[in-house]
């Protein structure tokens, strides 16, 4: 949890120097020749400085493959409770839009879990330019945490691969869950993750989604 408070601490840092930068007077409009006002940097600062803040602030290629997502993709799941439990199916649907101009994507799923009734969960992923991997945190209707994960996409472009923390209901501590985005085609994908039993301690497979994109 350290990091993100860490990576939050610093993008405030930069938004306030770009404050202070432009905290100029304004031009009421009777100078036809007024020029916009010159950067002025806070103390300390360097002109490298601010091109690091503005470089961790401005969209690249890692943006452009996590907006591929964006559409209404139905998914057909099958979910395990242990690793000797029989598999449950049932069917989902995921409406990933784009927010913050391209930076971050929202994932809003919707279905019926097994046993548990109606299923609804969002999702806010981005990439982080400063860390050079992708994040996400996940909240739902059948819990009352927050997870929070990290992903790094294969050098083919293939596989999304994510490590997400949380904590266990069963065992009161943190735990681990793998997942693993595998992009088939341009309208298909799956995705699966792993879990640990937290009666053995063994990782099993707990969910399996093949996604395909309507819209």
């Amino acid at each position: 949890m350290s990091k993100f408070r860490t990576c939050a601490a610093i993008l405030t840092a930069c938004g306030l120097a770009t404050l202070v930068a432009y905290a100029q007077p304004k031009d009421d409009g009777k100078n036809k020749n007024a020029q916009p006002p010159e950067m002025q940097l806070p103390a300390g600062w360097t002109e490298a400085d601010m091109q690091a803040c503005i470089e961790a602030g401005t969209p690249g290629a890692m943006h452009e493959k996590m907006l591929e997502g964006v559409g209404t993709w139905e998914g057909q799941c099958t979910m395990w409770m242990a690793p000797d439990a029989p598999p449950m199916t049932s069917s989902c649907t995921a409406t990933v839009t784009s927010m913050m101009d391209g930076r971050y994507i929202k994932n809003e799923m919707k279905g019926d879990m097994p046993g548990m009734g109606p299923f609804n969960g969002f999702g806010i992923g981005g990439y982080d330019n400063v860390s050079k991997q992708f994040v996400s945190t996940w909240v739902d209707n059948h819990s009352t945490g927050i997870m929070y994960g990290t992903g790094k996409l294969s050098a083919d472009g293939k596989k999304l691969e994510w490590t997400f923390k949380y904590n266990c209901p069963v065992t009161k501590k943190q735990t681990t869950m793998r997942e693993v985005e595998t992009f088939t085609s341009p309208t298909t994908k799956t995705m699966e993750m792993w879990g640990t039993d937290p009666k053995t301690g063994k990782e099993f497979k707990m969910m399996r989604i093949e996604f395909t994109k309507q819209a």
